[in-house]
C-alpha cells in the first residue's frame, strides 16, 4: 500500500512549505453536498483531508463541528456512507484520507472489518480523539494489519515521557492539540505552543502537525513556524456551510508558503 501520508510530506518539504491539513464533517448537510465541499477543498489547497465521522456525542468538538455532526446525522450518515464518500474521492485524488471521530461509532462496526473496509476505500488512517492510548492496541493492531496509520494526539499538558510513551508505535503524523479545549476558533495563539512542538520534535521523527484554534492565515503561519504543518476544522466548517469555502483555503495556503 502507498504511503500517500509519508509521500505527502516529503513532497512538501521539498518545495518549502507547510502540510495543510482540512478537515470537514461527511454528510454536512448532506451526502452530496458534502462531496461537493469536500471536491472544492481538494482542489483549493487542502493536503491531507481529515474527513469526520458525524457522532451523537463529540466530546473533543465545539458549536460549529458539533452542529456539523447534527446535520450530518439529521442526514441519514453513517460509517457505511462515510466509506462509500472514501472510495468516490479516492477515485479522483491521491490526498490522504484520515477518518477523525470518535470510538463508538467505530467499535460498533467492528474494528477488524472497519480497518479492511477502510482500506480498500482508499483511507490512510484513523483519528480517535476520545481513545486513551492504554485502550487503542485492538484497533491499532487491525490498523498495522491494513498499512493504516494511526494517528495519535499529543495534549499541551502531556509529559515529555508520556509523549514518548504514545508515540513509540504511533503512525502518519503527530496531531498536536495547542489548547486544553474542544476545538474551535480562538482570537490569538495559546502561549508555548513552540516550545511544546520543539519537545515533540526530539521525541519522535513523525511531521508534527498543530491544530485547535486556528482559524485564519495569520494564526496558520505562526503555528506552522515550529510545526510541520497545521489542521484547520471549525473554520472550515463554517466556510464551506457559508458556501465560502474558496476564500479561506486561499488565504490559509497563502499563510503557509
Amino acid at each position: 500500500m502507498t504511503d500517500r501520508i509519508a509521500e505527502t510530506f516529503g513532497a512538501l518539504k521539498a518545495e518549502g512549505r507547510k502540510a495543510l491539513v482540512g478537515y470537514l464533517t461527511a454528510g454536512d448537510p448532506d451526502l452530496r453536498q458534502s462531496e461537493l465541499n469536500i471536491r472544492t477543498a481538494l482542489k483549493n489547497g487542502v493536503d491531507i483531508l481529515e474527513l469526520g465521522v458525524p457522532f451523537s456525542d463529540p466530546t473533543a468538538d465545539g458549536p460549529a463541528i458539533q452542529a456539523a455532526a447534527q446535520r450530518a446525522l439529521a442526514a441519514g450518515t453513517n460509517v457505511e456512507e462515510v466509506l462509500g464518500l472514501v472510495r468516490r474521492i479516492r477515485k479522483d485524488f491521491q490526498t490522504p484520507v484520515i477518518l477523525f471521530g470518535y470510538a463508538n461509532p467505530f467499535f460498533s462496526y467492528g474494528y477488524k472489518k472497519l480497518c479492511a473496509d477502510a482500506a480498500a476505500a482508499g483511507a490512510d488512517g484513523f483519528l480517535v480523539v476520545d481513545m486513551p492510548f492504554e485502550e487503542s492496541e485492538e484497533l491499532s493492531i487491525h490498523a498495522s494489519t491494513h498499512g493504516l496509520a494511526l494517528i495519535r494526539l499529543i495534549a499541551p499538558t502531556t509529559s515529555a515521557a508520556r509523549a514518548r510513551l504514545i508515540l513509540r508505535d504511533a503512525g502518519g503524523f503527530v496531531y498536536y492539540i495547542m489548547v486544553a479545549g474542544v476545538t474551535g476558533e480562538r482570537k490569538e495563539l495559546t502561549p508555548g505552543v513552540r516550545r511544546h512542538l520543539s519537545m515533540l520534535k526530539r521525541i519522535t521523527s513523525l511531521p508534527v502537525v498543530a491544530g485547535f484554534g486556528i482559524s485564519n492565515g495569520q494564526h496558520a503561519g505562526e503555528a506552522a513556524k515550529g510545526a510541520d504543518g497545521v489542521v484547520v476544522g471549525s473554520a472550515l466548517v463554517k466556510a464551506a456551510h457559508a458556501g465560502k469555502l474558496v476564500p479561506l483555503l486561499r488565504e490559509l495556503h497563502k499563510a503557509l508558503l
